[in-house]
């Protein structure tokens, strides 16, 4: 899994489908796209960089704002862990380095199916990173997406993750 997507709910096969034909379009003809059991959510192994499909995805969207319909939010992952404490902080403190000397940070985690302690992941990882914490405008994202057992995590600018909504938005303003 290397994109993480969100679809209003009951939506999911539509989104597949749309999905399945912007990864084509970009190169990917067997991208291998998962349903989730969770409502409204869907997974996706491509072999693109998931950055560069978030890009490509808002160069679309800005072009053509109809021809991405059911997609809401599209989240790449970078690194994928058991949803383990212990294994987010390794993983996290091993590619902070992504995060330079001067930049801001802020952790972001969004949970399914799971009750592992948000506070206790935050806590940890902040004792690990030496940089600011900006929670308004950060350089980097440390991007935490639990999905019951399976973690993924991303360090990411704001503009690598795509808001359909948000993007729409901005190009009426």
């Amino acid at each position: 899994m290397n994109l993480i997507i969100t679809c209003a709910r009951h939506l999911e096969p539509e989104t597949e489908e749309e999905l399945r034909g912007i990864l084509e379009e970009y190169g990917d003809s067997d991208a291998s796209i998962v349903i989730t059991n969770m409502s409204g959510i869907l997974t996706a192994e491509t072999k693109l960089d998931p950055i560069d499909v978030v890009k490509k995805m808002k160069e679309m969207l800005l072009d053509e704002p109809w021809s991405i319909r059911y997609c809401l939010r599209i989240i790449p992952i970078q690194r994928i862990v058991e949803t383990k404490i212990e294994e987010i902080e390794k993983i996290i403190t091993e590619d902070s380095k992504q995060i330079l000397d001067g930049e801001t940070y802020r952790i972001s985690i969004e949970k399914r199916n799971s009750d592992i302690s948000s506070q206790e992941i935050i806590s940890k990882i902040a004792n690990k990173i030496k940089n600011k914490v900006s929670l308004e405008f950060p350089d980097k994202i440390i991007l935490i997406e639990i999905l019951g057992n399976k973690t993924g995590i991303s360090i990411l600018k704001k503009s690598d993750i795509l808001s359909v909504e948000k993007t729409k938005r901005s190009m009426s303003e």
